[in-house]
């Protein structure tokens, strides 16, 4: 084994929480190799707020749009427009977000290979050796078997991450899912009655998903279109063409179909108290209630490449739980609500009725929004929050008109 390549880092998964990784370690002078397996997109609505873009530098031509509002759909059909204001959220499509990410990690010194990962062994002297089937271009299939030396290995290959099963991380295979599945379609030449490119639609409504939305979002020439369900025998698919006729858009021609589960919650542990950390959805940082994960995702893959260089300089493994203390520490109380959240307000029509007339609440908007743009819970409004406390425990009680 002598002759294989041996890196500081391999960090198998280009996502962004991969290549967010890569990016950083790479710009920091270790030598790292991004193993992905090209040719999969994630669904995703595509949402990425302000916070990702200021700290992560984001080009504006990456953004094929700018959500200036949300419409949010009860069941009865009644909707709330809710303005984004002083803002914008930004739309990105993922085959071109995650390639440019990918280029960047590239571009500041790793080493792009395209192939599966396999399975984990290790040498003589314990260090781990990364075996997968490399490919020369993203098309299935032709590949050949390959492997190389990792002194840390960082897991961002997506949920059931494959990585975390072969590196024995505690409780990864424990994790519970949503199944996501959403469909790119072309946006109409003709526009049907009420459309607007620079607005969100979620829709609440069980037809949609009985534990989740619906989402109709702009991506410029494009829409995205889906939903998500941890109900097995729930038909995404069915649910999905509903939408599309509901939203005006059942003849829109499809470009792309696309399905994934999704995390419900960060996994208990990240590491396997020796070379292995995740991140992304392999660590379950997909936050509850609104499936929003690229944040996210990229802030934990910037947290494990911190936490393995401090690893590599020190050779001291407990390293390794600094990742999901500190992201843990940024943001459970975050997951936590939005936990509750969705386990309480989803869970029936006349709940998810009284959910969307909460939103119509200026104050709820406000914090809600900015919550949501900067990544952390409003704390500058303590009588606003008083007010919301106030008015949903009416709509917990009964005592507000839906």
């Amino acid at each position: 084994m002598d002759s294989i390549e041996t890196y500081d880092v391999v960090v198998v998964g280009g996502g962004p929480a991969g290549a967010t990784a890569a990016h950083t370690l790479a710009k920091r002078g270790h030598s790292v190799m991004l193993l992905d397996r090209a040719g999969r997109i994630k669904p995703c609505g595509g949402a990425i707020p302000p916070r990702l873009i200021k700290d992560y530098e984001i080009p504006d031509h990456l953004l094929v749009a700018k959500a200036k509002s949300a419409r949010m759909i009860a069941p009865s059909n009644h909707g709330v427009d809710i303005p984004i204001d002083n803002g914008f959220v930004g739309m990105v499509d993922r085959a071109e977000f995650d390639e440019w990410l990918r280029v960047r990690a590239a571009s500041a010194g790793a080493v792009r290979r395209i192939g599966t990962f396999e399975k984990l062994t290790r040498d003589e002297d314990g260090m781990s050796v990364l075996h997968f089937e490399a490919r020369e271009h993203q098309q299935r299939g032709g590949g050949k078997p390959a492997m190389v030396k990792a002194r840390t290995i960082i897991g961002a290959d997506g949920a059931k991450s494959q990585v975390a099963r072969h590196a024995g991380v505690t409780g990864a295979a424990d994790t519970q899912y949503v199944f996501a599945y959403h469909e790119i379609v072309k946006a109409p030449a003709v526009k049907p009655a009420g459309y607007d490119g620079t607005r969100c639609d979620v829709y609440y409504q069980g037809k949609l998903s009985p534990d989740f939305y619906g989402w109709v979002f702009p991506h410029g020439d494009t829409l995205s279109i889906g939903t998500g369900s941890a109900d097995k025998g729930f038909s995404l698919r069915n649910a999905v063409g509903e939408l599309r006729n509901a939203s005006g858009l059942g003849n829109s021609e499809v470009l792309r179909r696309e399905g994934a589960p999704l995390p419900m919650k960060p996994l208990k542990k990240w590491d396997n108290g020796r070379d292995v950390v995740l991140a992304g959805d392999a660590a379950g940082v997909v936050a509850p209630a609104s499936g929003e994960g690229i944040y996210y995702a990229m802030y934990s893959g910037e947290l494990a490449a911190y936490a393995v260089e401090k690893v590599l300089h020190t050779g001291d493994a407990k390293n390794l739980q600094m990742a999901r203390k500190q992201f843990m520490k940024e943001h459970r109380t975050v997951f936590t609500v939005l936990g509750i959240m969705q386990w309480f307000w989803y869970s029936s029509e006349k709940r998810r009725e009284r959910f969307v007339k909460i939103c119509e609440d200026r104050d709820v908007q406000q914090l809600t929004f900015e919550s949501y743009m900067n990544k952390k819970l409003v704390r500058k409004k303590p009588m606003a929050h008083v007010r919301i406390f106030l008015k949903d425990m009416a709509h917990l009680l009964g005592m507000a008109k839906v």
